[in-house]
């Protein structure tokens, strides 16, 4: 690829509106994510980050606005991982994912092994899920979402109650799997990692993104020293100390989305 050409897009979103009720959650968002990229998305609690991510997977659909993922030939063209994962029970590691496996064309046992070495369980293969850390659960989920190779992941809080090691082993699988050519879409409240291992950062507050850009230039716009200290520059209003974002219908009911 030449210098003057842009990498290729893995996932385009344009326009996308959501609502539930009277609450307006999404208004207008755009959002493209290209090969090889990883593409934090962060925001207060109750902000919407997981409706945007639902959408982007096709999981649910938007009340406006359009995603494009780019079709690839392969077995499939998006992967998704979930907050919270849930597998059959009795099953094992390996199990887990011939299963999955089963219902993609073209994957066979030797992509299993290969997925489980890539996501670093190729030692616990045959262990129940059952008896796997919290950390070692969400790399199987990890490993289902990256089955068939697809052009895009999609993961929603896969750090979610992980100690920091975990988290940056985690984080670095998929580095990994950008530098491999994978578009990742993450959303994270692991701003440590967020600014470590991500190359665009969009910030979505009340419905839209509100900044974005690579973590050291929104560093550099609030003119603070930590990532942490810059989302909080971002969306606390003046004079506030909470970072949760609540939606509020004209009935008065108050809803909350990660």
């Amino acid at each position: 690829m030449s210098d003057d050409e842009s990498p290729p897009m893995a996932l385009r979103a344009a326009g996308i509106d959501q609502a539930f009720g009277d609450v307006e959650v999404l208004s207008g968002v755009d959002l493209t994510v290209d090969r090889g990229e990883i593409a934090a998305i962060v925001g207060p609690n109750g902000s919407g980050k997981s409706t945007l991510l639902r959408i982007l997977a096709g999981v649910s659909p938007a009340d406006g606005g359009t995603v494009a993922v780019p079709e690839r030939g392969g077995a499939r063209n998006l992967g998704y991982l979930p907050q919270r994962p849930a597998f059959r029970s009795g099953f094992t590691a390996r199990d887990t994912l011939e299963f999955y496996a089963s219902f993609l064309d073209g994957v066979d046992e030797d992509d299993v092994d290969a997925t489980l070495d890539r996501v670093g369980l190729a030692g616990v293969g045959d262990r129940a899920v059952g008896s796997l850390s919290g950390g070692m659960t969400r790399l199987l989920g990890l490993g289902e979402a990256v089955l068939g190779d697809p052009a895009v992941l999609i993961l929603d809080e896969p750090g979610s109650g992980l100690d920091p090691a975990m988290v940056e082993r985690l984080f670095g699988v998929v580095g990994d799997l950008a530098a491999d050519g994978t578009g990742v879409a993450v959303a994270s409240h692991e701003l440590p990692a967020v600014e470590a291992h991500t190359d665009t950062v969009h910030v979505l507050s009340e419905g839209d993104f509100v900044r974005r850009g690579p973590p050291q230039a929104l560093l550099e716009q609030t003119g603070t020293e930590s990532f942490s200290a810059a989302f909080l520059e971002i969306v606390r209003p003046e004079g506030a100390v909470s970072t949760i974002s609540a939606g509020v219908g004209r009935d008065g009911e108050v809803t909350h989305d990660g």
